[in-house]
């Protein structure tokens, strides 16, 4: 393959730029001896967000991390066309980790994992890969200086089934901050304590408004490490929860009637050489520096043409209805939960000079995400868009003439809408990558479509004896 070297060497910047000291193939073929490795998945980031994977041998281990893993990108969700199924997958090697939720296959074996960037034959980055698509991003922030960081609250329900309906686990009758028992506090204690053995952190777990529903959160670090963490959580949860004869979703809205599940994420830039947030100035009211009002201005620009990328799902559009909590209005505050971005009261070290975006939901390709929250962001900056005053009051009591005079405008309701957004905005379109967009958005059409055709329970019951 005439392009090793060059992909190699690309592959090795990588590894420096995501752990700060360069992994070595030596170093990673000495972990996977002592821990007598048999078998690796090599996994990968399909445009919907979901893992896929390549098992090998661990003998084949070398030549992989040397020249690639062939496989065939014509069969993989959005990927390529059939002309253009050739594709190769080059492991980063800082995301290696024991998979320790596996059981071998015969006693002392283990199964390793590593992600992967997609690679043309020609060995350049493939424009199709959601990982190249925030490494984009977070590469045109170091030219200006800036690295980004993001710190996700993530939600979830832990479901079983009784009887065909899904239910919360036997003993779950909790609410915000209420204590979990039984098998769903065990299953967050094991997700906890298996992701800390791949160097995964968390920041806390609990138990969320609704009845089987929880949060787990996860502290600022790169965007990149911390999108690979995200997609390792989701598999890890799902694993298991199984074992325990549970269903984990990151689905927004399973249930009517409760609050969905969100993935609000406090995000920063820092400085590139310093280390310290570019956010913070504290002769401002709310503490933000011109650099943070510029890139919430943006981010608030571009929330529209966001949406179809942060909340993905027709059953997304279930959670933005007053009343549940998920943003719907485009305005920014501190204490008023109902808006889009909140500027947080200082809250200790941890969350530092940050800001908090409130409308993604888990379900979200967290690639894709992180990557057009910073576009949109680095846009308020490049234009130096100025920032609207913050909106404290409850915006359910505003009147609708109020809200037109102060140009408040709202979230896309329905998917189909969302859609039509991202279509509308070229800063969104032009971060995603011409490849990505044109088949991201042909998987939502499909999905709007499908949903269209169906005839739901709702309109059974209203319509069919009415009329």
């Amino acid at each position: 393959m005439a392009a090793t070297e060059t992909t190699v060497k690309d592959t090795a910047t990588n590894d420096r730029a995501q752990s700060g000291n360069p992994i070595t193939p030596a170093a990673v073929l000495s972990r996977a001896q002592s821990a007598n490795v048999e078998f690796v998945d090599l996994q990968f980031i399909d445009i919907l967000g979901m893992v896929k994977s390549v098992t090998i041998a661990v003998e084949q281990l070398p030549t992989v991390i040397a020249r690639g893993m062939w496989f065939d990108g014509s069969s993989v969700e959005g990927t390529t066309r059939v002309a253009e199924r050739d594709m190769y997958l080059f492991p980063d090697l800082a995301t290696f980790a024991i998979v320790p939720w596996t059981a071998p296959s015969e006693p002392g074996g283990v199964t390793a994992r590593l992600l992967c960037g997609v690679h043309r034959p020609d060995g350049e980055p493939f424009l199709g890969d959601p990982r190249a698509v925030l490494t984009h991003q977070l590469e045109r922030a170091h030219a200006l200086g800036y690295t980004y960081a993001v710190a996700p609250e993530v939600e979830f329900f832990l479901l079983r089934r009784d009887g065909g309906r899904i239910r919360p686990p036997e003993g779950d009758s909790g609410g915000y901050f209420d204590s979990a028992g039984g098998a769903a506090a065990a299953v967050q204690r094991d997700v906890v304590r298996l992701i800390r053995e791949m160097g995964i952190r968390t920041e806390a777990y609990h138990h969320e408004v609704s009845v089987g529903q929880y949060e787990i959160d996860f502290p600022a670090d790169d965007a990149l490490r911390t999108a690979d963490s995200l997609v390792t959580f989701r598999t890890a949860m799902k694993a298991v929860a199984a074992r325990r004869d549970l269903h984990a979703t990151f689905m927004p809205k399973p249930i009517a009637g409760l609050n969905g599940s969100g993935m609000h994420v406090h995000q920063r830039l820092d400085d590139l050489g310093s280390g310290l947030s570019v956010f913070t100035d504290d002769t401002d009211p709310y503490g933000l520096s011109e650099t943070a009002r510029a890139f919430m201005a943006g981010q608030l620009a571009h929330a529209r043409g966001m949406s179809a990328v942060l909340a993905p799902l027709v059953n997304s559009y279930r959670r933005f209805v007053p009343g549940h909590e998920a943003p719907v209005f485009l305005i920014w505050a501190r204490v008023n939960h109902e808006a889009l971005i909140r500027v947080p009261a200082d809250t200790g070290p941890q969350h530092a000079g940050q800001i908090e975006l409130r409308c993604p939901d888990p379900a979200a390709n967290p690639y894709l995400a992180f990557a057009v929250m910073l576009a949109a962001g680095l846009d308020g900056i490049e234009r130096n868009l100025s920032l609207p005053e913050p909106f404290e009051e409850s915006l359910y009591s505003v009147s609708d003439e109020e809200l037109r005079s102060r140009n408040v405008s709202m979230l896309p309701m329905t998917l189909g809408e969302a859609i039509i957004e991202l279509e509308l905005d070229p800063v969104i379109r032009e971060a995603l990558g011409d490849h990505l967009y044109e088949r991201y958005v042909a998987a939502l059409r499909q999905q709007w479509y499908d949903y269209r055709k169906c005839i739901s329970q709702w309109e059974i019951d209203h319509y069919l004896e009415a009329y």
